[in-house]
């Protein structure tokens, strides 16, 4: 199975997909994290 270069391409699309939506999650909740350290308040929607 992972020898077809196709099974290849999308589980490394998955891969980029899914290791891109985690680092968008961490990246949002360390900027609110700071924000509201530095101002007190919650980030603006």
């Amino acid at each position: 199975m992972t020898e077809s270069p196709l099974v290849k391409r999308l589980l490394w699309s998955g891969l980029l997909a899914g290791t891109g939506a985690l680092a968008s999650l961490a990246s949002t909740r360390v900027a609110s994290l700071i924000w509201h350290r530095v101002f007190g308040e919650d980030p603006p929607e």
